[in-house]
């Protein structure tokens, strides 16, 4: 690995030490010296090891607790426990027996500091690696003083690199792809994918706990007990008949059915941005009514004991040092670089197509920018309709037009002081004759301006003071912003969903409700407005409820019939998951933040969510563990499962447990001793060739004119 990063080390050196002329025009000569650095890595988990020197497996895996990670020997692999340290020293669960059959009193692995981390370097020997006939033709086993350290990495050759507290990030992408494999497979009943397995019953008896999910003799037959936390075979097929019918918006995600088994019986060929749309958004959802409230409430506490669960405890601690995610994860640089080959038009010629294309592709985005950063940009697609709408519909909607115009603002509130001049200010119904009178009073004033050739009296005012044609324009879709919505009628029939939408309320509540009509209103002088015509849903207590972060609502009901209209600026697209929990008549609302759309607002602070490019999803789940009492994992709607092989004495609970090591007395292995590199290796080989496969995740990504 050396090697290959010897020419970069070298131009890094020289970038911090001497620098490099770059033109400016905003300086006086023209030019500066230009200093850079190297900030952090962004690797998976194995080649985190091969960049860093400590090596992920055996006892010490965690590059973060380093020599204090609590890890023991388990049947067939190194499992890694010990996760109570982490929770303060009084809480109750330090004292539960029921998660390694002993008490926790140990205080959270230390902190090592850089000037730690270099102490333990300079104990490391410099040793030809491989199987060296030096070392009798097998591979030189490490000191104990070395710990899992099998070389000093080559970056600390940069004079900082010393200094930085994160060097190397632990890639939340791959982490979470891992953590879901397992988490579904467990909950599945996957035989590839499981943690459940005959083998980790077996140390259950060893350990001498959760004595109901033990394997037991039944004639020459070893049986299974059912666990609670994975899905009966019911369960499983709404599982996955629920994940089948999710229907995404355009670009959000790739198309989930396509990934159920025909037998609905488990998910097949998740790739990276699958399982993070499954872990985010489908599977609290989806997962809430099949298993009992304290298992769903403590699915993170279901530990599979592979080195993926302990990487999850200092993701938080690397946010603390690093900041937001969404520069320290691998999603960006897959995309871009599934752009960049998209670039390529001449194969003998690749680097000057991705050139080519790339200043082609940031001029366009410039101009675009300097041309719509402000205005809402509106783009009808699909055949061409006309209805015709009744007078109080039509009234509705002219109204809602130049309500909605901050350009009409002050005359807006002119008609109203008006109104109380004449009305009195006691007068309860003031907005109601502000509502049918504002229009003629509008197009009076504009009108007598415009006589007395007013300077203020602009076209649009012109336009806007005139009533609209009668017959209205009615499009299936139209992109607004470069969010593509189509009305629910056609949207029943796609295997996408983009008729979703919401508009907030004058405070904090926020209404939903589906898009009905796409009608584009004429004005005089070829101005036009877009307002969609949509199904409001009951918002109240009794119709939309949140819990954990999970909203609700009732789509058989509809309110506000009497204002339908909003203008296509103001819609927010969401998507509807139908929720299992409460029936069928109930939807879980997911919001949905596009790439590449920045909503810019004034006081200069962005709410930008990326959830599909550059950071995680504003969807939060808040649960409360402190309350839980210990539980019973054995699920009673389900017979035994018979294990198809003979009775063997290692089924059999165990009393001599000398072969279990906690972390105060552990014997370090060599790679060639520990068992657990073969499993961690066909754990890891979907992670390392998600680099090759990712870029299938655009591709896979479906549209509604594709489904037309």
């Amino acid at each position: 690995m050396d090697v290959f990063l010897r020419p970069l080390i070298d131009e890094l050196k020289e970038l911090w030490v001497n620098g490099l002329d770059t033109r400016d025009a905003a300086s006086e000569n023209g030019v500066f010296r230009m200093r850079a650095a190297l900030l952090w890595t962004v690797n998976d988990f194995p080649a985190r090891s091969s960049l860093s020197g400590w090596s992920g497996q055996g006892y010490r895996a965690c590059p973060t607790c380093n020599e204090d990670t609590p890890s023991m020997r388990v049947i067939g692999k190194t499992a890694y426990f010990g996760h109570r340290r982490f929770l303060p020293t009084n809480h109750h669960w330090r004292s539960n027996l029921q998660f390694d059959g002993r008490t926790e009193r140990k205080r959270p692995p230390r902190r090592f500091s850089t000037a730690d981390i270099l102490e333990q370097l300079r104990r490391v020997k410099t040793a030809i690696p491989g199987k060296h006939p030096n070392y009798g033709g097998v591979k030189r086993k490490r000191g104990d003083d070395e710990l899992n350290w099998r070389k000093k990495s080559i970056f600390y050759e940069l004079p900082y690199w010393a200094t930085i507290e994160l060097k190397h990030n632990l890639d939340v992408m791959h982490i979470e792809k891992n953590v879901c494999d397992s988490l579904l497979g467990t909950l599945l009943g996957d035989p590839h994918k499981s943690k459940d397995t005959d083998n980790a019953r077996r140390d259950l008896a060893k350990l001498g706990i959760r004595h109901e999910l033990h394997l037991f003799e039944d004639g020459n037959k070893l049986m299974k007990p059912a666990a609670d936390y994975t899905f009966s075979e019911a369960n499983r097929r709404k599982f996955c008949r629920f994940i089948r019918s999710v229907k995404f918006p355009d670009g959000f995600a790739s198309n989930l059915s396509k990934n159920v088994a025909q037998n609905d019986s488990r998910l097949l060929g998740l790739k990276s941005h699958d399982c993070h749309v499954i872990m985010q958004r489908l599977l609290p959802v989806g997962c809430r009514s099949l298993v009992n409230k304290n298992i769903w409430s403590t699915i993170v506490e279901l530990s599979f004991f592979d080195i993926m669960i302990p990487l999850v405890l200092h993701l938080p601690e690397e946010a603390i040092l690093g900041g937001p995610v969404h520069m320290r994860w691998m999603y960006p640089f897959e995309r871009y670089l599934k752009r960049l080959k998209d670039y390529v038009r001449n194969a003998a010629k690749p680097e000057g197509s991705i050139a080519e294309g790339y200043v082609v592709d940031e001029a366009l985005t410039f101009c675009s920018r300097q041309l719509s950063v402000f205005e809402s940009q509106c783009k009808p697609l699909g055949k061409q309709s006309y209805v015709e709408l009744d007078n109080n519909d039509r009234d509705n909607a002219e109204f809602y037009i130049l309500n909605n115009s901050p350009e009409l603002e002050p005359y807006l509130n002119e008609h109203k002081q008006e109104l109380h001049v004449r009305l009195g200010e006691g007068c309860l119904n003031i907005n109601e004759v502000h509502r049918t009178e504002f229009a003629g009073w509008f197009f009076e004033k504009i009108y007598a301006m415009h006589r007395m050739q007013a300077p203020e009296v602009t076209t649009e005012l012109l336009s806007l003071s005139s009533k609209t044609n009668m017959v209205v324009s009615s499009y299936p879709a139209c992109i607004v912003n470069g969010v593509r919505f189509v009305t629910h009628d056609r949207d029943v029939r796609l295997r996408t969903q983009n008729s979703g939408v919401s508009v907030p309320g004058t405070g904090q509540e926020m209404f939903y409700g589906q898009l009905q009509q796409i009608l584009e209103f004429s004005y005089l002088n070829g101005f036009s407005v877009v307002l969609f015509r949509c199904k409001w849903f009951k918002c109240d207590s009794k119709h939309m409820v949140t819990e954990n972060n999970i909203t609700s609502i009732e789509i058989n009901g509809e309110a506000y019939k009497d204002d339908q209209f909003i203008l296509a600026s103001q819609a927010k697209h969401v998507f509807y998951v139908a929720d299992p929990s409460r029936g069928p008549n109930w939807r879980v609302v997911q919001h949905v933040k596009h790439r590449s759309i920045w909503d810019i607002t004034d006081d200069g602070l962005s709410d930008i969510d990326l959830l599909q490019h550059n950071s995680s999803s504003n969807f939060t789940l808040f649960v409360d563990l402190g309350n839980l009492q210990e539980i019973n994992l054995l699920r009673r709607d389900q017979d035994v499962i018979p294990i198809v092989q003979p009775v063997t004495n290692a089924s059999r609970p165990v009393t001599d447990d000398s072969s279990f090591l906690n972390d105060a007395d552990e014997v370090e292995l060599s790679d060639e001793e520990d068992e657990s590199v073969e499993e961690y290796a066909d754990e890891e080989t979907d992670a390392e060739t998600e680099i090759d496969t990712e870029e299938d995740d655009d591709d896979r990504s479906y549209h509604a004119s594709d489904s037309d």
